[in-house]
């Protein structure tokens, strides 16, 4: 009797793991392979926004710089095949800091008040 409880538990057991892909646990494959190719559509969308390669992985340095460096250089090869021309991302203005917007200027060194904005 307990040999048969042994044996459904472990053929419960093993009925219950071969489920996880349907519950969405990845592997470590799974997780590599996807990490690839977001570096890779990363070093695409660079080369699209005509930034150069070395700017691509300062901004992005957690990616793999090997497959942001094999979607840019694809995106080149692809682009130049079909005459596309690159599209210059606009970059956002730094932030200013939150002390020095809301300090009133100095007259006497020169310094103009910031401009009052309208909401």
């Amino acid at each position: 009797m307990r040999n048969t409880l042994t044996i459904l538990c472990l053929a419960a057991a093993s009925l219950t793991l071969s489920g996880c892909d349907a519950l969405g646990i990845e592997t470590a494959p799974q997780i590599a392979a996807k990490k690839d190719a977001e570096a890779h559509a990363i070093g695409s969308g660079c080369r699209h926004a005509i930034r150069s390669i070395e700017d691509c992985f300062q901004s992005n340095p957690k990616s793999m710089k090997a497959a942001m460096f094999t979607g840019w250089k694809d995106m080149d090869a692809y682009m130049r095949e079909n005459e596309i021309l690159g599209m210059p991302s606009q970059p956002s203005p730094p932030a200013a800091d939150s002390a020095t917007a809301h300090e009133p200027a100095d007259p006497a060194k020169g310094e103009h008040a910031p401009a009052a904005h309208k909401s």
